[in-house]
């Protein structure tokens, strides 16, 4: 696997480094001596405004093993510029913040509580020492530490070169992410060409992250990493002189998380290709087929999510009478120490492909269908099925609904709350790898200003947008968004 992992590596790299060098050279040689028209790849400056609001709710939070709250609330606030550099080039800048709060991601330390359990430090987020507390937790209330939020920047640029005739588009992009835990880089380019009068269309991407984890570990091994076998009783651990019960309510002292290891790894890259093919068929009917290949390699898990074993002693900290209670929401003052933190293998190789069928029924109507299977090595195969029918009122005012509907199988290294055994090499609870199906449902109404009547300043309104969509997860996740636009033009 390790020679094919080249063999693909090397062809990406390569590729990327060909696309550059063309865009380059044709970004340079630009012929003066064509005298005849050409309509400009952009116009003129555009500028975007979104801000977009998530919620979800849920009971398998995969910090706490598969249990557990998974309330979580995000704030994306985001502006795109798209800028003509020249009648064939247009460059693209989109920046942007996702401000969270997490109930699953806060109780990486979910001894840090309001009320019973105190406030302080939280270890996780500044590696200080936590406070001596009760001990109290739960994974269905959020902890008050620092890291049940977070906020996530990103920005990407990228560049578009347009050929004379407007038949072959060359183009290249740089991304970076950051928040607390992770970063990214990313970089790409593509290449499209149209034949047949453009009713023919082909398309080829590649794209690389070089992303890097700054581990957050759960805190039970987080003392156990610092002060080894005797972190129960070294007195400057968590857990000195805080006791501890096993299953039946008995106070016990051998909790030790044999099977954690500390990460030695703490890069993860992605490869993918995609190749895209288009066609219109009639005056009225358009079809896409299109294909990936994506190659993730390094610390695919999650150091955050904690893993259960059924074939090993269960240890508990806080009130030992709610032990019998601990997988209900109204469990609020015991918690279970896990055995370890969630493990998967170094490689991920993931095969999505489909079709696009967009049909138009009259001149209000268009149907737009969208079809996907997706099959990978850790034995996921999903199916996602997606419709939108775009209804225009009259030139200013457009409808949008649209319905999704989607399924997958388990992957094999997934088992819900205390299920795994010790003997296993790969292990996960996230739900997100777990056997599903999910139903979306929303919409956009859309406005467009087609002559550009309303103005700011030098900003010319071009179009406003406001998107809802509602999620169901057979699980019992579910979710809510709202989002707004508004794009103008700078004259």
């Amino acid at each position: 696997m390790e020679v094919k992992l080249e063999v693909v590596v090397g062809v990406i790299k390569s590729s990327i480094t060909f696309i550059f060098l063309s865009i380059g050279l044709l970004a340079y040689a630009q012929n003066d001596s064509i005298s005849v028209y050409k309509k400009k790849a952009l116009e003129s400056t555009e500028v975007d405004f979104l801000m977009g609001y998530y919620e979800q709710e849920g009971v398998h939070a995969s910090v706490t093993g598969g249990i557990g709250n998974e309330d979580l609330h995000s704030t994306a606030p985001t502006v795109v510029i798209r800028i003509p550099l020249n009648d064939d080039d247009v460059l693209t800048v989109d920046a942007g913040l996702s401000a969270y709060t997490s109930a699953s991601s806060s109780n990486g330390n979910p001894f840090n509580q309001t009320g019973a359990s105190g406030s302080g430090d939280d270890y996780d987020d500044d590696n200080d020492k936590p406070m001596r507390k009760s001990g109290e937790g739960s994974p269905w209330v959020a902890s008050s530490g620092a890291s049940r939020k977070d906020v996530l920047t990103s920005i990407s640029m990228s560049y578009v070169h347009a050929s004379d005739d407007r038949n072959q588009y060359w183009s290249s992009n740089i991304a970076g992410s950051f928040e607390y835990d992770y970063q990214s880089f990313g970089f790409g380019g593509g290449f499209t060409q149209l034949w047949n009068e453009k009713n023919t269309e082909f398309s080829a991407k590649v794209q690389v992250y070089l992303d890097q984890w700054k581990p957050i570990i759960p805190t039970e091994f987080h003392e156990f990493e610092m002060y080894g076998n005797d972190f129960l009783i070294d007195d400057q651990s968590y857990f000195y002189e805080v006791s501890l019960s096993d299953s039946d309510g008995n106070a016990v002292a051998d909790y030790l998380p044999s099977n954690f290891t500390s990460i030695d790894d703490v890069n993860r890259n992605s490869y993918s290709v995609s190749l895209e093919f288009s066609q219109i068929l009639s005056k009225r009917l358009q079809f896409s087929f299109f294909v990936d290949y994506v190659l993730q390699r390094g610390w695919l898990a999650n150091p955050l999510q904690r893993v259960y074993f059924e074939d090993r002693p269960n240890f508990y900290i806080g009130n030992f009478r709610s032990i019998s209670n601990y997988e209900s929401p109204s469990n609020t003052d015991v918690f279970h120490l896990a055995d370890d933190i969630e493990r998967l293998p170094i490689e991920r190789a993931k095969f999505p492909f489909g079709v696009r069928v967009n049909y138009y029924l009259n001149e209000f109507m268009v149907l737009r269908s969208y079809f996907r299977k997706y099959s990978d090595n850790w034995g996921i195969n999903s199916n996602t099925v997606h419709f939108e029918i775009p209804v225009k009122f009259n030139l200013k005012w457009k409808i949008k609904p649209s319905f999704r509907y989607y399924d997958q199988t388990a992957a094999d290294y997934f088992a819900p709350y205390n299920k795994h055994f010790s003997t296993q090499k790969y292990y996960t609870s996230d739900y997100d790898l777990s056997a599903f199906s999910s139903l979306q449902l929303g919409g956009a109404l859309v406005y467009t200003d087609v002559l550009s009547k309303y103005k700011l300043g030098k900003l010319s309104l071009k179009m406003i947008s406001l998107r809802y969509q509602n999620y169901q997860r057979s699980d019992g996740l579910s979710a809510f968004s709202v989002s707004t636009g508004f794009s103008f033009v700078i004259e």
